[in-house]
């Protein structure tokens, strides 16, 4: 079904509410595994009823954050939801001291267990109220974001819209462009401040009425992290600090010298050459025309999904002044469909929709075929390796985006940014395990810890008189800090991951995909860890396995 076409219902979390506590006094009287698994069913298609209809409201928010009536459907949900979950917790638990779990275990699989574990000590009824709060501070940000009007020569941009200039071609336009994106933080900086602010509090207050000294703990848990922790984590960022930040300074300098310059500022590092970024020719729609085609000969499994998409119109991915910034993909239960949503600005950004965000509808379409749907329930961790892995294996059609050697600087673009990502994708780990770890700090002393940070992971960086980074405020223009607390790292394990999958088809294609199908098609079935290790990949976690991909990356960037 088109997603245009989608019915739209408000749930009624009342009568929800008693759908729900009629499946648990069932799943109380149920004799064996077997009645208790058919009653669970039941709860599958109570439970896919309401996300969908949540994320359909969701979807058409961020498509228009102007539309008043789904902007009230959304303030709904923000304060509905929370009660919801905690009931479908409090369900769980059911299934976890069931007298059959051993059956249970068998249908659904014992990570599914280990996430209930965890859900169980996440939430309760006492923090409802303060998730409630949590969710509407964080809409009130992304709608702060998504408001952005920027005058640019006459015309009214949003930060999306801004992306283009801030890396044309023309350095004195991106240093135009890097002034009005300060400008506008320098405009909302106390209430981005207030509203952090009052998240650190919030968040710490939830960590300590469920038992929990810092909000540390608690955000491993609710980020689903159930086969490794905080030390594993530290010992990675550990071996980023000492390979992987070298490694990328290198390449920092060589852009500087590609670009001619003596001293790269803020505003010029953004870019690849003196000619600027490789733009993709041709309109948006053609655009697409041309992932369509790369996914109708990448393999019969990829042509099979994206004209899924395309179909049944499951892409919002043009620009428009009213959309919410960012690309997400998500996904509707009831019609097995993956949503791409995404703002198209003309640079080299539109192709990484069509390749990263497509990674994850990819992954969502295989995972649709599984009836069991804790399958689906993947750790960010995993969920970013489909994507971040797809933007290597779609390589060899770059040549439809970009004429002529541009398709060559773009493929070397790309991964130079994504080996300069690494050093950043940790410091916003390790930002906010110290803001968690100290919320008592002020605003001000955060950004004072940013910028310490910004020494130690990107030594380079030279902000050239832009006063809100330099006073340590870019860390508030990064979505996920505000509005998903300790989600971050994920890309890094991710990328570190997808790396070694880049390595691996250099040198055997065909392999290295039936691995990443696998992978895919594993899902949420096992542990992060064993699914590495069943698709044949390292973990980044172990010593010794970044060196020997920055071994790798050495021969080829």
């Amino acid at each position: 079904m088109k997603f245009k076409d989608m019915p739209y219902e408000r749930i009624n979390f009342e009568q929800a509410k008693q759908e729900l506590e009629a499946l648990m006094e069932e799943m109380k009287k149920a004799k064996s595994g077997e009645e208790q698994f058919e009653v669970h069913k039941k709860f599958y298609k109570l439970n896919d009823r309401v996300q969908t209809q949540v994320t359909i409201c969701s979807i058409r928010h961020t498509m228009d954050t102007t539309d008043s009536f789904y902007e009230e459907e959304q303030n709904y949900y923000d304060a509905q939801v929370p009660a919801y979950s905690n009931l479908c917790v409090a369900y769980q638990k059911l299934l976890y001291d069931s007298p059959f779990r051993n059956v249970l275990e068998e249908k659904i699989g014992p990570v599914a267990f280990k996430n209930m574990e965890i859900a169980m000590k996440s939430v309760s009824e006492e923090v409802i109220p303060l998730m409630q709060e949590e969710n509407a501070l964080v809409t009130e940000y992304e709608k702060l974001l998504a408001g952005a009007k920027i005058d640019w020569e006459g015309e009214t941009l949003n930060l999306s819209l801004l992306t283009p200039y801030l890396k044309s071609k023309d350095p004195e336009i991106r240093k135009k462009a890097c002034r009005k994106q300060n400008d506008f933080f320098m405009s909302i900086s106390e209430k981005l401040d207030e509203l952090y602010d009052k998240l650190v509090k919030n968040r710490t207050q939830q960590a300590k009425m469920l038992g929990f000294d810092t909000y540390t703990a608690l955000g491993y848990l609710r980020m689903q992290r159930n086969c490794y922790g905080r030390e594993e984590v530290e010992n990675l960022r550990r071996q980023v600090k000492e390979v992987f930040v070298p490694f990328a300074e290198s390449l920092y300098e060589k852009r500087r010298e590609r670009l001619g310059l003596d001293k790269m500022s803020y505003a010029q590092e953004q870019v690849y050459g003196p000619e600027g970024n490789p733009e993709p020719d041709g309109t948006p729609e053609e655009i697409l025309a041309a992932g369509q085609k790369m996914y109708e000969e990448l393999s019969p499994e990829t042509r099979e999904f994206f004209d899924f998409m395309m179909e049944n119109e499951l892409l919002d991915v043009f620009g428009r002044k009213t959309k919410a910034v960012g690309g997400y993909m998500t996904y509707l239960p009831d019609y097995k469909s993956p949503f791409i949503f995404a703002n198209f600005n003309g640079t080299s950004g539109d192709v990484d929709v069509l390749t990263h965000e497509c990674g994850h509808a990819f992954q969502g379409y295989l995972a649709a075929q599984d009836p069991v749907r804790e399958h689906a329930d993947i750790g960010m961790e995993t969920a970013e390796i489909h994507s971040m892995s797809m933007e290597f294996f779609t390589e060899p059609w770059y040549r439809l985006f970009f004429e002529g050697k541009k398709a060559g600087d773009y493929t070397r673009m790309h991964l130079e940014d994504a080996v300069m990502f690494i050093p950043y994708g940790c410091m916003v780990d390790e930002f906010q395990h110290e803001i968690y770890d100290h919320p008592e700090l002020t605003p001000d002393q955060r950004k004072e810890v940013w910028k310490n940070l910004e020494k130690v992971y990107k030594p380079h960086l030279f902000y050239d008189g832009l006063p809100f980074f330099e006073a340590g405020g870019f860390w508030q223009k990064q979505h996920h800090i505000y509005s998903f607390p300790m989600y971050y790292i994920d890309y890094v394990i991710a990328q570190l991951c997808a790396f070694e999958y880049k390595a691996w088809m250099d040198q055997d294609y065909k392999a290295a995909w039936e691995s990443y199908l696998k992978l895919c098609r594993m899902s949420a079935s096992r542990f992060h860890t064993e699914l590495l290790k069943e698709a044949g990949i390292d973990s980044p976690f172990k010593d010794g396995v970044i060196s020997n991909i920055v071994q790798n990356l050495r021969m080829i960037v």
